[in-house]
């Protein structure tokens, strides 16, 4: 844990300290609530959100001009107890659920970012990803600021603190300082008189307004990644946080501001197949019904012939039963998911290492003995798991297996916020389809089109990003970061 106020001098880093990837698919969360308990509604509402990230957790609650903070490595489940909890007073809560991310695991890393300014401290959640770091952090350099963490995050945090120490107010200081972030960012911000919920002009990643309203009480506003994080302590939900929008909730209710010119929505597709979780509310309906509606799709598109549909636990079994539906294939569990694994760091023996995801997976032998199976999955990344799925599904007796999967090639990396590889690990960008199929042991296999996948949205199609399906990137990455990812060679899928 890092202390609320100034970080020992362990944690200092040089200004030639390189940035680490981005804060990745995280989980942000915000409540402004007087006479409620924000620490344990920030507890629960980022215990809901935990699939957005296991690396680490954090919350900072504001009494007044006093901030009190707790962040730490693990689960919120591992971090938080009633007693830390009973710390965390205030009317005003942020928290953070952080992603897993290479060579960043450091519990100096872990959010919110509090740093002090003029005006009082600021607590800073973020999801997403900057791509102008380089430039950003020179310009913080000639400002002086002082880099406690190797986060891009850290960086905006620091930006609105130095537009603060110019004589801006908190509103002013914001709008300055996004103004000079390019990338993807939801942003939930404490400050010691109000809370703050931003996006990006482009609003890659989500960002949700909820209510608590009680008789005789006023209105007290929630902040969350997803509507899931709503549900959980029994806020309304009311709209999302809009692309370019800055929502500035105090005392006196909700205000909003629009801090952009010509904002384009391109919400991230992946968030939506894959990431969110299946019972959260994207474009006025649950992604449980989007994802069925990939499945059928990707039945008519990709038929095959087979005794039984199963899914990939958790997020292939919705398209699964779509394509189930679709097809008339009775749709059936054949693998069995420990949910209740978590995090260990024992590290398992060579036998169990060999033997696969059993771990996790396991497959129920008598549900798949001597049938011919169509495997239903989100996606395929490197294409190593995959391959071991299938040689599990053989092993306990499959006599086919057919994998179908609910989006496209992944071609390119996710410079926005999603932890995808470098393009030369992303099996499908240096792979056709037939070579993935030969590779994964599988008998056949098909995507769904990109076409597909986003008219199944019943949205504009025109506002989604699927850069990592087609490499077409709504906000421009520099070269320099380009490198970092991208190979030259490019493979047709057919």
């Amino acid at each position: 844990m890092i202390p609320d106020e100034i970080a020992p001098d362990e944690y200092s880093f040089t200004q030639e300290t390189s940035i680490d990837k981005a804060e990745e698919a995280c989980a942000v969360f915000g409540i402004y609530a007087p006479e409620e308990d924000v620490a344990k509604l920030t507890y629960f509402g980022l215990y809901a959100l935990q699939h957005r990230g296991q690396e680490s957790s954090g919350i900072a609650t504001f009494e007044g001009e006093k901030v009190h903070s707790h962040k730490d490595m693990g689960l919120v489940s591992q971090i938080f107890n009633e007693n830390i909890l009973k710390t965390l007073t205030g009317t005003i809560a942020v928290g953070h659920n952080r992603y897993s991310t290479t060579g960043s695991s450091r519990v100096v890393n872990a959010q919110p970012a509090v740093i002090p300014t003029r005006l009082g401290s600021l607590a800073l959640a973020h999801n997403g990803n900057l791509v102008n770091t380089k430039e950003l952090r020179a310009e913080l350099v000639k400002r002086q600021c002082n880099f406690l963490t190797t986060t891009d995050s850290e960086m905006i945090a620091l930006a609105i603190a130095s537009e603060v120490d110019q004589s801006k107010d908190w509103l002013e200081a914001a709008i300055a300082a996004f103004q000079m972030c390019e990338g993807a960012f939801s942003l939930v911000i404490g400050t010691p008189v109000g809370l703050m919920g931003a996006r990006d002009p482009h609003g890659i990643r989500p960002l949700v307004i909820g209510k608590l309203e009680e008789d005789n009480n006023p209105t007290r506003y929630v902040l969350a990644s997803e509507t899931c994080g709503l549900d959980i302590i029994g806020a309304e939900y009311l709209r999302d946080v809009d692309p370019g929008e800055l929502v500035w909730i105090t005392d006196a209710g909700l205000a909003s501001f629009h801090w952009t010119q010509n904002p384009a929505r391109k919400l991230c597709v992946f968030e939506m197949i894959y990431f969110a979780r299946p019972d959260s509310i994207m474009g006025e309906e649950s992604l449980y019904s989007y994802r069925l509606r990939l499945g059928r799709q990707l039945a008519s598109e990709s038929p095959a012939d087979a005794d039984i549909v199963i899914g990939v636990p958790d997020s292939g079994i919705p398209a699964a039963i779509g394509y189930s539906q679709a097809s008339g294939i009775p749709y059936a569990e054949g693998l069995i998911k420990n949910r209740y694994v978590g995090r260990t760091f024992i590290q398992p023996t060579q036998h169990m290492r060999e033997s696969g995801l059993k771990m996790k997976l396991n497959p129920l032998r008598d549900v798949l003995q001597g049938k011919r199976i169509i495997i239903v999955d989100d996606s395929i990344v490197r294409g190593t798991t995959s391959r071991k799925l299938v040689k599990t599904l053989r092993d306990a007796g499959a006599t086919e297996v057919h994998m179908r999967i609910s989006s496209p090639p992944v071609t390119h990396p996710c410079f926005y916020g999603i932890d995808t590889d470098n393009q030369e690990q992303l099996i499908a960008a240096t792979k056709s389809v037939a070579q993935i199929q030969e590779q994964i042991g599988v008998d056949s296999l098909a995507y769904l089109s990109q076409a597909g996948m986003l008219e199944m949205t019943r949205q504009d199609t025109k506002t989604f990003c699927s850069a990592c399906f087609n490499g077409n990137y709504p906000i421009d990455v520099p070269e320099n970061v380009k490198r970092s990812k991208l190979i030259l060679e490019k493979v047709t899928t057919a």
